[in-house]
């Protein structure tokens, strides 16, 4: 039961049936603009990578899974790229550095040649492959790649690039297209593009920052959320962009925080941010929660935290382990929701309360398993705050350690409208929130494909269950509807990484690490990131 598909399947076995959605009213189409192409040749765990694609040995294999940084400026459409995602993820995050390799996809952790070859690279991010950076221009319909013009630039540019872990978050301002994305050496690369001629601009590493997530434009500024050290153990921050096409590197510190900040949101005249927890929080303030700035312009002052994890988690240590994701200002409230990352509670719990029996290690992977809660809140840090749950749970499992059983305990919350993860066990993130038109857009990560894909004792499903979700709330006064619950015509896309309004549509990036999935001849969908445009025609 050690392992991950041990542990899944454990997960699939103890879920509960998902609700069937309710369907958005509007008819929303789909239209795919681009999509990630093979990159490499794979033929086998620890050998040599080919030439090609085309690939005379070997597969073929896509590296680039995510979307993860999107901006529009105007007609164009900038984004930047993460590979391999998913094996970073179980590498870095969940300690699981075991090579595997599936129809679907590959991790080879310390056996790729990249790992071999660059004594830099751990053994759990040897999956790391260098990030893109991509325009779509709407008026043409062309796509194009501007990585090139970084690496052409000088070889320091060349070397941020190949040290990015991905390019996780993308804004815009004045002209100035930036980019920034965590290290392999726990710093922040930000790379700077002019909107106008595309021309790159240069790049800089921020030695004093480790990751970042979101930039934000509100009220005439851009801002940046932060994480500072590795993993954002030192805590997070909120920067303030300075710069130009002269000088587009400057910021200022206007905000810290306990915990590395995720997601931004500009409601009543405030920044709100919500936050991670950290690697191991001490205080309510280091969980992850909803911070308040002071009135903007900012000027450095302190900001409030006006809701944490633990004001709805009843497990002590499962509340250690969330994670806040999208927010956004609709209708009078503040949106968000949380995230949790698949299995990471599972191994707090093993760590600390080893299970003795495959009955009670079945039974602390399915009760340590959240699915993604959605909240909002009006007049925050008043006297007159209020706080609602939409989707989530009355009450939750506690382990109790003295008895060596499982308890439910009441949250102290009824959701107003339903379950966690809008009824369905394997929406585990909340990854973006989004106002186009008069509607709120939520989008969310569903893992239940690679559930079943790693897991041989996992019973079958129907595929219409897999692939990321699109909700939307038509008004504050309303339940949310489903616009789209199988990955936007590809139920490999596991995620909906971004999303950015264009009036009342979307342009959506998504996220899909299935590297050896690229036979576009068999029955299966191809791996890859997709950059999809959602029309939205009102009935």
């Amino acid at each position: 039961m050690s392992s991950l598909a041990g542990l899944a399947a454990a997960l699939v076995l103890g879920a509960g049936a998902a609700v069937t959605p309710v369907q958005a009213a509007d008819t929303y189409t789909f239209h795919l603009l681009g999509k990630a192409a093979p990159d490499e040749c794979f033929a086998g765990i620890g050998q040599p990578y080919p030439a090609g694609p085309p690939c005379a040995q070997g597969q073929a294999k896509v590296n680039q899974a995510y979307v993860w940084g999107l901006t529009r400026v105007g007609r164009q459409v900038w984004f930047g790229t993460g590979a391999n995602t998913h094996c970073l993820t179980s590498g870095a995050n969940l300690g699981d550095t075991n090579p595997v390799v599936n129809a679907d996809y590959v991790c080879e952790f310390a056996e790729s040649q990249v790992a071999r070859e660059h004594p830099a690279v751990p053994g759990a991010l040897g999956d790391v492959r260098p990030p893109q950076v991509w325009v779509y221009d709407a008026g043409t319909g062309g796509l194009t790649d501007r990585s090139a013009d970084i690496v052409a630039a000088s070889d320091a540019d060349a070397r941020r690039l190949r040290s990015t872990l991905g390019l996780r978050a993308a804004g815009n301002l004045d002209g100035v297209v930036l980019f920034a994305g965590p290290t392999l050496h726990s710093t922040l690369n930000v790379f700077a593009f002019d909107a106008v001629t595309r021309r790159f601009l240069g790049s800089r590493t921020l030695a004093q920052y480790a990751n970042a997530r979101t930039f934000l434009a509100a009220d005439g500024d851009l801002y940046l959320g932060v994480g500072v050290g590795p993993s954002g153990a030192l805590g997070g921050a909120v920067l303030r962009w300075r710069g130009n096409r002269l000088a587009p590197f400057r910021f200022d510190r206007v905000a810290t925080l306990p915990a590395q900040a995720a997601d931004l949101s500009f409601h009543d005249g405030r920044l709100y941010a919500t936050t991670w927890s950290a690697a191991r929080p001490d205080t309510d303030a280091e969980l992850a929660g909803v911070w308040r700035s002071p009135p903007l312009p900012l000027h450095g002052d302190p900001w409030s935290q006006v809701w944490h994890a633990g004001m709805y988690e009843q497990d002590p240590l499962t509340k250690t382990t969330y994670g806040l994701g999208g927010v956004a200002s609709y209708d009078g409230w503040l949106y968000w929701g949380s995230m949790h990352v698949p299995l990471q509670a599972t191994k707090v719990h093993q760590a600390t309360y080893p299970q003795d029996t495959d009955e009670a290690k079945r039974t602390q992977v399915r009760l340590t398993q959240r699915a993604a809660t959605v909240w909002r809140g009006r007049d925050l840090g008043t006297r007159d705050q209020r706080i609602e749950l939409l989707y989530g749970e009355s009450a939750l499992p506690v382990y109790q350690p003295d008895t060596r059983t499982w308890t439910s305990r009441p949250t102290g919350w009824t959701p107003r409208y339903g379950k966690s993860g809008f009824g369905n066990p394997f929406n585990n993130y909340v990854w973006r929130m989004t106002v186009a038109g008069d509607r709120l857009y939520v989008a969310t990560m569903d893992w239940s494909y690679i559930v079943h894909d790693v897991s041989d004792e996992a019973p079958p499903t129907d595929p219409a269950g897999w692939g990321a979700d699109l909700w939307t709330f038509p008004s504050a006064g309303a339940a949310a509807e489903a616009v789209d619950t199988r990955g936007a015509g590809n139920y490999l896309n596991y995620g909906i990484r971004n999303m950015v309004a264009d009036g009342d549509d979307l342009y959506l990036g998504m996220a899909n690490p299935m590297n050896l999935r690229t036979d576009p001849a068999d029955a299966v969908p191809d791996g890859g990131w997709e950059l999809i445009r959602l029309d939205r025609s009102v009935s």
